[in-house]
């Protein structure tokens, strides 16, 4: 553990020495230990945190749950039978809760008195079923947080009319990829108002004593019957013969000290877990028609599979017994492994009905007698405590520059990020080989999805990019999220990078695992940037420089630059392929799979992420040398790397191909076909920007302090003539020089920063296009072997079959992308500085510094979301409903990727993951002018946190 005291002094800004720049030294720390929330995260993070949003909002329809013969997941466990089938791995639920090992879960469940299902779980169309592949068909949002969940809330709205589902599944089916998604809100599901809004909250008294409270608002204009079903449930673990211990849920009497009849004011559920151990669930009741339902979280197998089960009490029971009027679905013995408490309540219109209820661990038999007298005395001062101490954090961490609007913007984001956690459970051994007490998987699945994997043992609660669509982990994206994850919480973005580093996560030859659809594909190598920017922001947030952590995940990190020297630059070239690297469908063909041409692609984005991955690594190095002068030689080691990755882009294999185009002044992947012939794939694309987001200042100082590497670098410049001209200085005047690493410099810069700041090529209102609007009367076309391949400008969702047709690389607009570029732009900046000016936009006539050309990009992203002057926010398009409705138009949604020319949210509607990037914007935005780099907030003279780079102004 590492002891951090931290004091807090005021210097004047001449006392500051070079190397204690305002973003790396905090001026004023009271903020940090300022709130309650904070003190929460210094002193008792781990068990604040043992309960919080982590079951799942679709477990059907998942790898880890497919055991068919041909890796069909979709059609293996649909949506129809998710109600039925008692999971193998993970739950899901909505907005629920669940302790951070998915053992015992909470959630609600909803039905109408109309729809054909009992809403338990969210419904959305599979990847086969949608136009643009899955998509989730419900409308909810994420409203708030704290990062220990002391407090949470979110929002779903639910229809009063029959749930269209065969509708969605029908006219999705019938549109092409041309067309526009078909969503709910199509459907008529919410004309006149009809339908409730349903807020679910939680508030922890303690880490295990927590809060619900349920609020259902009928908004139609005439009374409404609502059936509300707050469920609790354990994950099946007893059924696959690794561990018999059943636990248990029953109904409880009440008996009170006083002598007076308490039964009728709550109900109470006793749960007992042999590894959780006792919880009880208070439900407030007010009706005497209110009751408590009980039966098993198994298998329906006369349903699915027309057997006979173990027992008559299902997983759907409650389905059963509330659709069809099946009284005998429910154990009228009041015991079970799943137990809901059933309300059935007419709301007025206008009107809303409240349920509280109390979920708390049972420590010993006074606490269980302190319970029981009154399990709701508190329960309303102790949500006002929590609502407010959630305002406290947030005040303290935003900058006093933000409006309102603003605010919300930054709050919901950060909210969807923490709703976001799952508990993610797939042992790929045990699923490969299958379970003792259940058929055997079919023997394809040896040969089959994930077998070189057989050591990864997923078992933690993760970061995932949306909980519906992308209900797994995805190892880059996780990366982007550790950022603003940093800002708040900066315990568990460590722990995150750090466990994908793990020997049960990584593969022993260094490659990280991509995502559970096949964990041996290629993603960006950006760890190594994520774990520095983590560092710094940590640093910045608390005072003290966790270099265990550090220096852990640098160890782990030689392994994965390793794997990717020896796998992906097969020929020794330092030009690397890698695959597709998460850009999915850029290019021209599936990078991913052999190419028709035969031959290879030297990637353009393969080799800059290399020289990013490599400038990071020496960077990180030459922090740890700062203590331990082993570290000075491996960052040379790094420094040298990256020098031969800069000059082979310039010439491949000293053959004289160079992936810059001088024609053009653009980078471009190049095919090197079977005869050993190269031609550049003309395509204007992010892949061609990358080689920016390669970039690093060297300071003197640094130098100074590390006189091996110093020594060692000067060498090189010396005696490699050939190699020095990759490496700018700048003098200071007694101060030394100031060193530029970068793939791109002065000219090329420029040229590449004219085609991305020029609106009919990658510029757009609400920042960079993916792909050139160039394209969009100019596609480019590549014959080979009497085939056309084509690709033209998509600014929405991909026409393209690649990757199952859900993949959007084509045009629109990608925040983890736009926000690389927007840090690389200002590294550029602080070694260029006010002098080096670029016309922003190209053709306007304006010249902007590259700290003004990052910060016009900043406000075109964070455009997407803040309410224009007419109060219409872009990412909501054409949709009125969105646009205009008190009820809707304040509550955010942060898609996966944005319209390339009207900034319209598409793909996956919760990934706040890498959007939620937008925060670290807002957050920045609160910088006001060099003489307050750092800007104020409104908490004493705080600084605001910084992106996590080098300091923002030149000294």
């Amino acid at each position: 553990m590492n002891l951090c005291i931290v004091v807090s002094i005021i210097l004047p800004r001449s006392a500051l020495r070079d190397d204690l720049s305002p973003e790396r030294m905090i001026m004023e720390q009271r903020f940090i230990f300022g709130t309650s929330e904070h003190n929460r995260l210094m002193n008792d993070a781990d068990a604040w945190r043992r309960w919080g949003p982590y079951l799942s909002e679709r477990a059907w329809g998942t790898i880890r749950e497919d055991y068919s013969p041909d890796g069909n997941a979709w059609e293996y466990l649909p949506h129809d039978a998710a109600r039925s089938r008692a999971y193998r791995w993970n739950e899901d639920g909505l907005a629920g809760i669940s302790d951070d090992k998915g053992q015992m879960c909470f959630a609600i469940a909803l039905w109408n008195g109309h729809d054909p299902i009992l809403k338990e779980r969210l419904f959305g169309l599979t990847g086969p079923q949608g136009n643009h592949g899955e998509d989730v068909k419900e409308v909810y949002f994420y409203l708030d947080s704290t990062p220990t969940h002391s407090y949470m809330r979110m929002l779903y709205k639910y229809p009063q009319a029959a749930f269209p589902y065969q509708q969605l599944i029908d006219e999705n089916r019938r549109r092409s990829r041309q067309d526009p998604e078909y969503e709910l809100q199509d459907t008529g599901a919410f004309e006149g108002s009809r339908y409730f809004d349903v807020f679910v909250e939680y508030a922890k008294s303690a880490p295990e004593d927590i809060l619900i409270r349920i609020r259902a608002i009928n908004r139609g204009p005439g009374p409404a019957m609502l059936f509300l079903l707050p469920t609790i449930w354990f994950r099946n673990t007893w059924c696959w013969g690794i561990d018999d211990r059943c636990p248990l849920l029953r109904q409880r009497g009440i008996d009170t000290q006083d002598g007076h009849d308490k039964s009728r004011l709550y109900l109470l559920i006793e749960a007992q877990h042999p590894i959780l151990g006792d919880y009880h669930l208070y439900c407030e009741t007010t009706m005497p028609s209110d009751d408590v339902l009980f039966t098993n979280n198994d298998t329906n197998m006369q349903r699915l599979f027309g057997v006979p089960g173990a027992t008559p009490y299902v997983k759907d029971a409650f389905h059963e017994y509330l659709v069809h009027g099946n009284v005998l679905a429910v154990n009228s013995a009041r015991v079970g492994t799943k137990a809901g408490a059933l309300y059935t309540r007419t709301i007025a219109a206008g009107a809303s009905f409240t349920l509280r209820l109390r979920l708390t661990k049972v420590m010993h038999p006074y606490d269980e007698r302190r319970v029981f007298a009154s399990p709701f005395d508190d329960f309303d001062s102790t949500f006002r405590l929590r609502q407010r101490e959630a305002d406290e954090f947030y005040a303290a961490l935003q900058p006093v520059h933000l409006d309102e609007d603003q605010r919300r913007v930054h709050r919901q984001a950060l909210a969807g990020m923490l709703w976001n956690k799952q508990f993610y459970h797939y042992i790929v051994e045990q699923w490969l080989q299958g379970d003792q007490a259940q058929p055997q998987p079919p023997p394809q699945r040896k040969q089959g999805r994930n077998r070189e994997w057989r050591h990864l043992y997923n078992e933690r609660v993760m970061s995932m990019p949306d909980k519906w669509e992308y209900p797994w982990y995805a190892s880059w994206d996780l990366a982007f999220h550790c950022i603003p994850f940093a800002l708040i919480d900066s315990g568990f973005a460590k722990s995150q990078l750090d466990l994908l580093m793990r020997e049960w996560y990584m593969h022993p030859n260094g490659q990280l695992p991509a995502y559970e659809w096949a964990f041996g594909d290629v993603n960006p190598p950006v760890f190594a940037w994520a774990a520095w920017r983590v560092y710094k922001i940590d640093q910045e947030q608390t005072g003290c420089a966790d270099r265990m952590f550090l220096e852990r995940i640098f160890h782990k990190l030689l392994l994965n630059f390793t794997w990717w020297v020896n796998r992906k630059d097969s020929e020794g070239k330092n030009v690397f392929q890698g695959g597709f690297l998460g850009l999915d469908n850029i290019g021209v063909f599936d990078r991913s799979a052999p190419l028709p041409t035969g031959g290879y692609i030297e990637q353009s984005d393969g080799t800059s992420w290399m020289g990013m991955f490599s400038l990071n690594m020496m960077t990180i190095a030459l922090e740890l040398a700062l203590n331990n002068p082993v570290y000075e030689n491996i960052a040379l080691k790094f420094f040298e790397h990256f020098l031969a990755i800069a000059a082979a882009m310039n010439n491949i294999g000293d053959e004289g191909i160079r992936l810059w185009d001088e024609e053009d002044e653009f980078f471009y992947d190049v095919l090197h076909l079977p005869d050993d012939t190269y031609h550049p794939i003309k395509l204007r694309s992010l892949v061609g920007l990358i080689p920016l987001c390669a970039v690093e200042v060297l300071e003197p100082h640094v130098l100074d302090a590390l006189p091996t590497f110093k020594y060692n670098l000067t060498w090189f410049l010396n005696y490699r003539p050939d190699l020095m001209r990759l490496v700018s200085h700048w003098q200071q005047p007694e101060a030394g020089e100031r060193r530029l690493l970068a793939l791109v410099r002065g000219h090329r810069m420029k040229s590449l920063l004219k085609r991305m700041l020029d609106s009919t090529e990658f510029l757009s209102e609400y920042g960079i296009r993916s792909l050139s609007k160039h394209h969009a009367a100019h596609p480019y076309i590549l014959p080979v072997n009497g085939v056309t391949y084509s690709v033209q400008y998509d600014p929405a969702e991909s026409r393209s079959e690649l990757f199952g047709g859900n993949s959007n690389w084509r045009g629109p607009i990608w925040f983890p992308l736009n926000y690389l570029l927007i840090e690389s732009l200002h590294k550029f900046y602080f070694y260029y500085g006010d002098d080096f000016k670029v016309e922003c936009p190209t053709g306007s006539g304006q010249y902007f510094n590259l700290k003004e050309v990052a910060g016009e990009l900043s406000q075109r992203l964070m455009r997407l979301f803040l309410c224009d002057k007419n109060g219409r926010r872009p990412f909501n398009g054409d949709d009125e409903l969105l646009q205009r409705d008190p009820q809707w138009r304040d509550y955010l949604l942060f898609h996966e990727f944005f319209h390339g020319d009207k900034g319209t949210g598409l793909g996956a509607s919760h990934q706040t993951g890498w959007t939620g990037l937008v925060a670290m914007l807002l957050q920045q935005s609160g910088i006001r002018g060099e003489d307050d780099p750092m800007g104020s907030s409104s908490v004493g003279h705080r600084q605001t946190v910084p992106l996590g780079y080098e300091p923002l102004k030149r000294s």
